[in-house]
């Protein structure tokens, strides 16, 4: 199946300066792709050239398997995105606001679009307040409806959780999930890397205009160690470690009944052995991969080989 998404060695330079450097990647149709960096590197640059706001120094976008750059107007028409605030006028209601880009959009039985877009982001009961009215979430929200009004295919998100509470964070997470069942793919980008974690189904990790790495959540967790909880009733080795546990350098965080470890798969029966030997009673152990560990020790130890900044 065609991907949704080709960005095969896309290279953005401004003067001597670069933002992006041969940067590929795919997003399969169906998708919730994760698209990850710190800040800095290059992912607003990327997003932009997806989008057909700037052109590339040198490489190419592909939508649906089309060069964006020889039709841009035809794969517009299949993509929908939200990037950095979404805009509106403030006087005019959610609805009209809605009608208006509609209309110049020239969305097919639009007031039936409207209706359905304002029930799925669970603003049909606000759709008649003035828009100067709704809180940072509503306005999330509200462009949200408006990037799905024309039923797009590819539906790209920059930071969409910006200023939402939990509780907007939650109701967009299962709103993604109800647009991928739907068959929508989606490319979101968000510096909540839990979410992420939770939501994709693959992702990619640039840093310095470039992939660090890209695959499936599940792939890339493999190569981490573990995170890993030791819960033991209170003793005076537990306040304080002695200088021969072995890894005393893996301690995280660590209180009078709970340390916190970083572990391989087979240290940890072995770290069991060991604090039990010594007299502690473990009563519980948990342990999980965090997409957080994995992000921040590839874009420092990438950060480590190359200088300079991506914008």
């Amino acid at each position: 199946m065609t991907p949704a998404l080709s960005v095969e060695n896309f290279r953005k330079t401004y003067g001597n300066f670069v933002a992006v450097d041969d940067l590929s990647f795919h997003v399969n149709q169906g998708d919730i792709y994760g698209f990850l960096g710190p800040n800095g590197a290059g992912k607003s640059t990327t997003i932009r050239a997806l989008l057909g706001l700037i052109q590339p120094t040198s490489g190419q976008v592909k939508i649906f398997g089309q060069s964006l750059a020889t039709d841009r107007a035809g794969a517009m028409r299949r993509i929908g995105s939200i990037v950095e605030k979404p805009d509106f006028y403030k006087n005019l209601s959610g609805r009209k606001n809605l009608e208006l880009f509609s209309w110049l959009s020239k969305v097919r039985d639009a007031r039936h679009r409207i209706d359905r877009m304002l029930e799925l982001v669970g603003l049909s009961q606000r759709d008649r307040d003035a828009v100067k009215g709704y809180s940072h979430g509503m306005k999330q929200r509200l462009g949200l409806a408006q990037a799905l009004l024309h039923d797009p295919d590819l539906i790209i998100l920059d930071e969409p959780t910006t200023g939402l509470d939990p509780q907007g964070i939650v109701d967009l997470r299962k709103l993604l999930l109800q647009l991928q069942a739907e068959g929508k793919t989606i490319f979101l980008s968000s510096h909540i890397l839990s979410e992420i974690e939770l939501i994709a189904t693959r992702m990619v990790i640039i840093n310095k205009g470039r992939a660090i790495v890209e695959g499936t959540v599940a792939e890339l967790l493999s190569r981490e160690d573990l995170v890993v909880s030791f819960s033991f009733l209170s003793t005076p080795l537990s306040n304080n470690p002695p200088d021969d546990f072995p890894w005393i350098g893996r301690i995280q965080q660590r209180s009078s009944d709970h340390w916190i470890l970083s572990l391989s798969d087979d240290e940890i029966p072995r770290v069991n052995e060991w604090l039990v030997g010594r007299g502690m009673a473990v009563t519980a152990i948990q342990s999980r991969r965090r997409l957080e560990d994995l992000f921040v020790r590839l874009t420092m130890e990438e950060g480590t080989m190359k200088g300079g900044k991506s914008r």
